[in-house]
C-alpha cells in the first residue's frame, strides 16, 4: 500500500540495491535476502535483527518508489529479478504482475490458513501471499465543512452535484495506487453508470493530482494548510495516522472524516520473485511477513490492517478509522479483462 502516506516514508534498515541477488553477506554464515518494496514500508531494527539472529538470513530492503513504480520495473526484470522476494504488490496491480510466465514463482506459506478468508483473492495459485489490506476512500476536511455549513457528503454519488464543485482532488490512475483504487472503487459501486459519473466529476471542477503526497499534503484543505480542496482520496486510515502523529497532548477527536460510501478494498502481497537463487531463504521471509510477531507490527507501523487474524489492532483504529462495512471489491477476472478498458475510459473523459 502501500506510495501511500508520507506519515510513512521512514524505512528503517535499507540497503539500496540496483543490480545483482547476492547470497552471502560477509559473514558466510549469514544469508542475505533482498525484499523489493515500496517506500512506505516500515521494518524495525529490531524485528529485522530479532529475524536474524533466529534464521540466520539478513533482510536487505530495497525501496522501489511507489507500488506501481516498483510492480513495472519488476514485470521488466522478470525471471531476472534484482531482489528475491517483493512486498507491496496490491491487487489493482495484480494482473500487470501476472501475465505470461508472471514475476512470481509459487510458494503456500504454512501460516496462510491464518489468514482472513476475505483476503485470498489472487491466491488460487500460490504466487503471492496476503500480508495486510485498508480500504481507499475520499476523506472530508471537517473543520472546512463546518465552517462552510454544507453538509458532509454520504456517499461518492453525491459529489457530482453543485453544491460540491471544485471541492475534490483525486489522484491518476496510471501513476497512483490510490487513484487506481478510487478508479475500481467507482466501478465497483456505480457499474455501467460510471461513465457519466467522470464526466460528472469533471464537470463539477474535479482536481487530478498525480500521486498521493501531492493531492494530501499540497491539495487537501487538511493536509498543510494550503490546499484549496477538503475532499480528497486517501485511506479510512488516515485520520488515524492525524491522530498519532499530533503534538502532545494528544487530541480527543480529530479534524478529518472519511465516506465510507464508495471505498475499495486494497490489498497487498508478498511473493517470491521468480528467477531468484534464494528460494528457501525467501520462504522464510514470507512466513516472518505472515508471522503473528511481524502482523503486530503492521497496524501501528504503516497504518493497515493486517492480514493475520489474531495480529494485535490498536486502540486508536477503533477510536478514529472509517467504518467501512461495504467495501468495493472486484472479482480477479473481472479486475483482469477490465482494467485495461476502465483506465482507457478514465484517460478518454478525464484528460481530453
Amino acid at each position: 500500500m502501500k506510495n501511500h502516506q508520507r506519515f510513512l516514508v521512514t524505512v528503517v534498515a535499507a540497503a539500496f540495491v540496483v543490480a545483482g541477488c547476492s547470497n552471502q553477506s560477509s559473514n558466510p554464515e549469514t544469508t542475505v535476502v533482498k525484499l523489493l518494496t515500496h517506500d512506505s514500508f516500515v521494518a524495525s531494527k529490531e524485528a529485522l535483527k530479532s529475524f536474524r539472529d533466529e534464521t540466520g538470513i539478513k533482510i536487505d530492503i530495497v525501496t522501489a518508489g511507489d507500488a506501481g513504480t516498483m510492480v513495472a520495473g519488476a514485470v521488466l526484470a522478470s525471471g531476472s529479478p534484482t531482489a528475491d522476494v517483493m512486498f507491496g504488490i496490491d491487487n489493482s496491480l495484480m494482473p500487470n504482475a501476472l501475465k505470461g510466465e508472471g514475476i512470481f514463482e509459487a510458494y503456500k506459506s504454512p501460516l496462510l490458513n491464518e489468514v482472513r478468508s476475505d483476503l485470498m483473492q489472487w491466491t488460487d495459485q500460490n504466487l503471492v501471499t496476503p500480508i495486510d489490506y485498508a480500504d481507499v476512500c475520499v476523506n472530508v476536511d471537517l473543520k472546512w465543512f463546518m465552517k462552510s455549513g454544507l453538509p458532509i457528503p454520504a456517499s461518492i454519488d453525491v459529489l457530482t452535484l453543485p453544491q460540491y464543485k471544485n471541492l475534490l482532488v483525486v489522484e491518476d490512475p496510471a501513476t497512483s495506487s490510490p487513484g487506481m483504487a478510487f478508479l475500481l472503487a467507482v466501478h465497483a459501486r456505480l457499474g455501467t453508470d460510471r461513465l457519466a459519473y467522470w464526466e460528472g466529476l469533471k464537470a463539477n471542477g474535479v482536481k487530478i493530482a498525480a500521486s498521493w503526497s501531492d493531492a494530501y499534503f499540497n491539495d487537501f484543505t487538511a493536509g498543510s494548510g494550503n490546499g484549496k480542496y477538503p475532499l480528497v482520496v486517501s485511506y479510512a486510515t488516515s485520520p488515524v495516522a492525524e491522530y498519532v502523529y499530533a503534538s502532545d497532548p494528544k487530541p480527543t477527536a480529530v479534524s478529518t472524516a472519511v465516506i465510507t460510501e464508495g471505498c475499495f478494498r486494497q490489498i497487498e502481497y508478498a511473493g517470491i520473485l521468480r528467477g531468484t537463487n534464494n528460494v528457501e531463504a525467501a520462504q522464510k521471509v514470507i512466513d516472518w511477513l505472515l508471522s503473528k510477531k511481524f502482523q503486530d507490527s503492521v497496524a501501528a507501523s504503516m497504518f493497515v490492517y493486517p492480514a493475520n487474524t489474531s495480529a494485535v489492532i490498536p486502540d486508536e483504529f477503533s477510536r478514529f478509522a472509517g467504518k467501512v462495512e461495504r467495501p468495493g471489491v472486484l472479482p480477479t477476472g473481472q479486475l483482469r479483462d477490465m482494467q485495461a478498458e476502465l483506465v482507457a475510459e478514465w484517460n478518454r473523459v478525464m484528460t481530453s
